[in-house]
């Protein structure tokens, strides 16, 4: 889109519902403001936290008005800044986040501390898909306070979140178990996960993976009971952590730690810096156009793809 143009394309929707609500509007050209920075958006990612609200399914936890736009990650170009924004000039490449559920779209302004720097080993997919998925994971290993030389049990391991999880938990010296589908183990092996199917008897296959030893924390990305399993399996309730099952939360008394309790420019810092020294693979499963918004819901939403699905304004 010509910046000189007076509108822009943004996702949005007028009301709850499956993938069919989401529309492409117009709306009018972005300002920045004071502290602020507008930013021609390269890449968006997508996550399921945000189909769930698109489905009025956290409306208690996160209130909707309508029209409501949708999406957190993003990377981009620095298109203007606002006044007494010193950090960053008009040029810069950018990674960054936004509280305003509002950067699938061609254009966004966030306040100049959501922004890191781009560095030059980081893609412009890992970049817009970074945000979410990765404070989430950081938050997610944090909670369950891993030593050197712990086990760790994830599940969902080679999903948006789950891929990074594992790759954080092997980087502070923990022993990691990947629950995931028989085409991702190759992946996980590769990082130096010991995979595990969840066909057949999951219980089973997880004490074959366990040798005889004793797991000591587990974090759930998938749900389906695996807290449940985790408790089931003798590990203490201050080390499950789990992303999606909040109803065990309030019946078990674990941990549901996520984006929110890692969101800050700073954790992003340390994220982006991770993947640019190559220590932190971002998988990217697939891109969409922004225009296809509805087919990159629909393909996130079957829960099998290996990684992030990022939007391409």
């Amino acid at each position: 889109m010509d910046a000189n143009k007076d509108k822009y394309h943004a996702v949005r929707y007028e009301h709850f519902g499956h993938v069919d609500v989401l529309q492409i509007v117009d709306l009018p050209k972005l300002t920045a403001n004071k502290g602020e920075v507008l930013i021609r958006v390269k890449t968006a990612g997508i996550n399921p936290g945000e189909a769930a609200i698109r489905e009025g399914m956290l409306a208690q936890q996160f209130p909707s008005t309508f029209p409501s736009g949708q999406g957190t990650d993003f990377a981009g170009v620095i298109e203007n800044v606002g006044a007494d924004v010193t950090a960053f000039k008009p040029g810069d490449e950018v990674i960054g986040f936004s509280n305003n559920r509002n950067s699938q779209a061609e254009y966004v302004v966030v306040k100049a501390d959501q922004l890191v720097a781009r560095p030059p080993k980081v893609s412009w997919e890992e970049a817009g898909g970074l945000f979410v998925a990765g404070t989430t994971a950081y938050a997610a290993v944090r909670a369950v306070a891993l030593k050197p030389g712990e086990t760790v049990i994830v599940s969902g391991a080679a999903g948006g979140v789950g891929s990074l999880i594992v790759q954080i938990a092997k980087k502070n010296g923990a022993k990691v178990i990947g629950i995931a589908s028989e085409p991702n183990h190759r992946w996980l092996k590769k990082h130096g996960v010991i995979p595990v199917s969840y066909d057949g008897n999951i219980e089973e296959n997880l004490k074959i993976a366990l040798n005889g030893s004793k797991a000591d924390a587990f974090i759930d990305t998938s749900g389906k009971g695996y807290v449940e399993l985790a408790i089931k399996m003798g590990i203490p309730v201050d080390r499950i952590n789990t992303i999606i099952d909040f109803a065990a939360v309030g019946k078990y008394k674990i941990k549901a730690e996520g984006s929110s309790a890692a969101s800050s420019a700073q954790v992003l810092g340390e994220l982006v810096q991770m993947v640019n020294n190559g220590d932190l693979e971002i998988p990217v499963a697939k891109t969409y156009p922004l225009s296809q918004v509805k087919d990159a819901y629909t393909e996130l939403e079957k829960r099998h793809t290996h990684g992030k699905i990022v939007l391409i304004p």
